[in-house]
């Protein structure tokens, strides 16, 4: 009897549960399918960077610099390797700052030499029909920079008019629209950061030094008068050569003399050394980042330059600086575009040798490069 009216219980209580299921307008039969419904969306936990202080309570500005940032291929040629790596790649427009991700996402200003054009158009400049390489990338490829934490480029060097300037003028509003600060001989770069505005320039001197010479420093000056931090970017120097030439020597100085918080140099395809003069680094080549101009450069090796600064009441004040060496790619038998911090000590102490060795007629070379922290 008992397990009569326990059954008869169990029918009566799956009943009541059916009608009140189906009155609820929560509730949809629908064709069979059930339906989740959730009351409450719970947001996933984003981590924010945590905010970096000085003993003396000062923000710590970290920035990053990275030399030359190269993708897509060049419309005259049918082989293009970047696309091929790519299409290896699951089409994942990412995957080239897959090892490098973390590092730029952690700091607060990462700024690359962008070398090459953001467009689909194949005209080419009668100047430029004999060039051995020219670079484009569909305007979509923009957001490698912007997904990545790379939030600024120098946009002045000898490949942005590989297209012409409406390309030129393309790219620069590829890149506005992405939120990319962008600066060239004609317009400051501005971002904001630890409360403070900083300024970046841009030149290109390889044949252009005569015609620089004073407006550099006027620049810098103007700048200076308006902005807490100026960042001086240069494409200068030699192809394949480890150290600056003696133009480069001097308009390093120059642009420190005239009020530069940092320096920094690319063009080279090869690490130059760093110095430190009148308390300003200037590094005068990163050498490559991501470079889609070569399947297999003679050297992969390279470093990415991290400065920091003391932030209080909107002035600046250096504090300490490292270097990252890095291949440009992941693999040592081949350049798959994805620049990778070396992990063993034999290739960093490569990476030190070098840097110091080229530095060793420079009056103010560093005489060791920092990995961590100090």
């Amino acid at each position: 009897m008992m397990k009569k009216t326990g059954f008869l219980v169990l029918i009566l209580l799956a009943l009541l549960l059916t009608a009140s299921m189906a009155e609820s307008p929560e509730y949809d039969a629908g064709d069979g399918e059930e339906e989740l419904l959730i009351e409450e969306i719970i947001e996933p936990i984003v981590e924010e960077k945590k905010e970096l202080l000085d003993s003396d309570g000062a923000s710590i500005l970290t920035i990053t610099c990275t030399g030359d940032f190269t993708i897509g291929g060049d419309s005259r040629k049918s082989k293009n390797i970047f696309e091929k790596e790519l299409k290896a790649q699951g089409n994942d427009i990412n995957f080239t700052m897959r090892e490098m991700r973390s590092i730029l996402m952690d700091d607060d200003l990462t700024l690359v030499n962008f070398e090459g054009t953001l467009t689909e158009s194949t005209y080419v400049p009668s100047n430029k029909r004999d060039n051995q390489f020219l670079f484009s990338a569909p305007p979509s490829y923009v957001t490698m920079l912007s997904d990545n934490g790379i939030e600024a480029v120098s946009l002045e060097n000898n490949h942005v008019m590989d297209h012409g300037q409406e390309v030129y003028e393309e790219t620069q509003r590829v890149l506005s629209d992405a939120g990319i600060v962008w600066s060239n001989s004609t317009n400051i770069g501005v971002f904001e950061a630890k409360g403070i505005q900083i300024a970046m320039l841009s030149y290109l001197c390889i044949d252009r030094y005569e015609s620089l010479w004073d407006k550099v420093p006027a620049d810098i000056q103007a700048a200076k008068e308006k902005y807490p931090l100026v960042i001086v970017s240069f494409h200068w120097g030699n192809e394949l050569d480890y150290s600056p030439t003696n133009n480069q020597i001097k308009m390093g100085r120059l642009a420190v003399d005239a009020g530069a918080d940092l320096v920094v140099g690319h063009h080279s395809h090869r690490i130059n050394p760093i110095e430190q003069y009148k308390g300003v680094y200037i590094c005068y080549s990163l050498g490559n980042f991501c470079f889609s101009g070569n399947s297999k450069p003679s050297d992969m090796s390279s470093f990415v330059l991290q400065v920091r600064f003391r932030v209080r009441d909107g002035e600046c004040s250096l504090k300490a600086m490292r270097i990252i060496p890095i291949r440009i790619s992941s693999l040592a038998t081949r350049n798959d575009f994805i620049p990778t911090p070396y992990k063993n000590a034999s290739s960093k102490d490569s990476v030190l040798t070098t840097l110091k060795d080229n530095g060793r007629r420079l009056e103010y070379a560093l005489a060791e490069y920092p990995l961590e922290w100090e």
